[in-house]
């Protein structure tokens, strides 16, 4: 059995946060990733981020990245793994049990817990959205930015939200052609900046529209999307693309399995996208040694959850009677 002040569940943007301010005051902190690498969605945006200089605005995600872990770095006091996945949480005794790489099995009982697992990503269902060639956007950003993976030759992007926009914008960079982007709303949901820049391009953004089905027989060959009314019901003439990639950015929920676990009092809210756990204003659930941070507490963007971290951090290490920098 291993023990530690302070275990981080997640390595994205909001666990960093959260393990470096929790460090910062002293507490020994674990931190579980079950990717390769810490960094989670930042290392693989390219973009550089909105907002204030304060949440890092002007900079690249995985450049935020590489400075959240050379701060981390800074602190003797983290023990980090990576490729390992936090299986279950017990409430009768506080264990999390951890499998690392597929066949280290071990236990930890921490005194708190920071839950910042993230998000999943959503898909719609469609004939044939089984096969190979449809892919969720978060895939496609690894595939190319990660690993430097073209993933073919003509995308049909699915949604037009910030994602969906800037996964176009970053597939026309890596030499993909877009053949279009199909929204089921009546307006682009991300950021002007990032339509203007694809349409500036010549990607035509259907509004009011979906994918209805996909073609091929061992992969994807093409894509037939409908206009749909207010109603969400296709009408109209079908309209047959010729793509090899289907990208499915239709949206995030929130990864809650171990809240659940825990006992947290959990909540449906729509704006944050799901179920999430109720929690005060220090990211403190209704299970006392338990917090909650970034997108596993409601979908947002990596600057609120970076924030979020931060707050769990610094409450996490109070509840432990840190309350000053050693």
């Amino acid at each position: 059995m291993r023990e530690t002040d302070v275990m981080v569940i997640g390595g994205g943007p909001a666990g960093l946060s959260a393990a470096a301010e929790a460090a910062s005051f002293g507490c020994d902190v674990t931190l579980v990733e079950s990717d390769l690498a810490l960094g989670g969605q930042l290392i693989k945006q390219t973009h550089k981020f909105f907002g204030s200089k304060d949440e890092r605005a002007g900079t690249r995600g995985f450049k935020i990245s590489e400075l959240l872990l050379e701060e981390l770095s800074g602190y003797g006091n983290v023990k980090t793994y990576t490729n390992c996945t936090a299986t279950g949480y017990y409430p009768e005794d506080g264990v999390v049990t951890c499998v690392r790489a597929e066949d280290e099995y071990f236990k930890i009982k921490p005194k708190k817990i920071v839950m910042a697992t993230g998000a999943q990503e959503r898909l719609i269902p469609f004939p044939n959205n089984h096969l190979p060639g449809v892919y969720g956007a978060g895939a496609v950003q690894t595939l190319m930015n990660v690993y430097g993976v073209k993933p073919g030759d003509k995308v049909l992007m699915v949604g037009a939200g910030n994602i969906g926009l800037i996964v176009s914008y970053q597939l026309i960079q890596a030499g993909v052609q877009v053949a279009g982007i199909v929204e089921a709303m009546d307006k682009v949901g991300g950021y002007w900046v990032h339509a203007a820049k694809v349409r500036r391009l010549g990607v035509p953004i259907y509004l009011r529209h979906t994918i209805v089905e996909a073609i091929g027989e061992q992969y994807v060959t093409g894509a037939v999307i409908q206009e749909i009314d207010e109603r969400f019901q296709p009408q109209g003439e079908r309209k047959s693309l010729d793509v090899d990639i289907i990208c499915m950015a239709v949206g995030l929920s929130p990864t809650c399995e171990l809240l659940w676990q825990a006992g947290c009092e959990m909540v449906f809210v729509p704006e944050l996208c799901g179920y999430v756990a109720q929690r005060d204003r220090n990211m403190r659930t209704s299970h006392k040694d338990i917090w909650v941070a970034g997108d596993a507490a409601g979908i947002e963007e990596a600057s609120s959850a970076m924030v979020e971290g931060r707050i769990a951090g610094v409450s996490t290490a109070r509840a432990l009677g840190r309350g000053t920098h050693e």
